[in-house]
């Protein structure tokens, strides 16, 4: 059984060289596999049928083409006739209807100038009727305005009295020091739409009053700048120069420098006045005075 499966495998291996080396054996080969193939002859006879039976498949195709377009020809011909008769017949009816809007139009025309004329009666009237009432309204918001103004500056005079009396409660114990803080600090954000923020950090080395101690400090950040505050109700010499030791130590601890330095107080000693003069610290006897931040 092993033997005839590798001759199996040798013969088909070997059989091509053999065709094509020995012509006899090549006939051989065809004669006995006749049976299983069609010849030439029959071949060729065959697929001449086809090509034949093919001709004349398309010519019927084409013929049945041919009327096709005949007929769709004939009814687009009838289609456009009629769509033509439909679209003169049309026109004759728009232009019945343009010579009837164009009779309307000049009887609206007509209406029209009168409005028209009537409106600029109105107009002119209404104009007259505005300056007078413009005139009024001018001279009554100049009243009211002078008044608000002098409104205003008696509040703000009050106020400012009362911040003074305020400063002076602070002083003597009959304000706590963090109400005067608070009204200040809420005159700095209504006037320039900010925010003063209040921190207390603990400084333990000392920097600031020589032992560790807590550190409380104001201070607004605008438009990426740092302006620190002080906003008490009296300060004098130590005062000032204690402000700008917290002030270096927050830089310090945060890495930032301050764009400004900013004491708010109604009650500054000359002193401390000097000494703010010589650190390059701004001084205000009231948040009102502080033009910009």
């Amino acid at each position: 059984m092993q033997q005839e499966e590798n001759l199996k495998e040798h013969v088909k291996r070997e059989l091509p060289k053999w065709l094509r080396a020995d012509p006899a054996f090549r006939r051989a080969v065809l004669d006995i596999t006749r049976d299983e193939f069609a010849d030439k002859g029959q071949t060729e006879g065959r697929i001449e049928a086809m090509l034949a039976e093919l001709a004349r498949n398309r010519e019927e195709q084409a013929r049945k083409w041919d009327e096709q377009r005949e007929e769709d020809r004939r009814k687009w011909d009838e289609q456009r006739e009629e769509d033509r008769r439909k679209w003169q017949a049309q026109e004759a009816l728009w232009a019945e209807s343009r010579q009837k809007w164009d009779a309307q139009q000049q009887k609206w025309d007509e209406q029209q100038r009168k409005w028209e004329e009537q409106q600029r009666k109105w107009e002119e009237q209404q104009r007259k009727s505005e300056e007078e009432t413009r005139a009024w309204r001018e001279h009554e918001k100049a009243v009211w305005a002078e008044f608000d103004r002098l409104h205003e500056e008696n509040r703000e005079r009050d106020k400012r009295v009362e911040r003074s009396i305020g400063a002076l409660g602070a002083r003597w114990g009959l304000q706590s020091e963090r109400a005067f803080r608070d009204a200040l600090a809420g005159i700095l954000e209504k006037s320039f739409g900010v925010e003063v923020l209040n921190v207390n950090e603990y400084d333990d080395e000392g920097l600031v009053f020589g032992r560790p101690d807590q550190v409380e400090l104001d201070f607004i950040i605008k438009n990426g700048l740092l302006i620190i505050c002080e906003l008490k109700s009296s300060i004098d010499k130590a005062g000032m120069y204690s402000f700008e030791r917290k002030a270096r130590f927050y830089e310090k601890r945060h890495g930032r420098t301050a764009s400004r330095l900013i004491v708010v107080s109604p009650m500054i000693d000359a002193r401390a006045q000097k000494v703010a003069e010589k650190l390059g610290i701004e001084t205000f006897g009231d948040s009102l005075d502080v033009e910009t931040l």
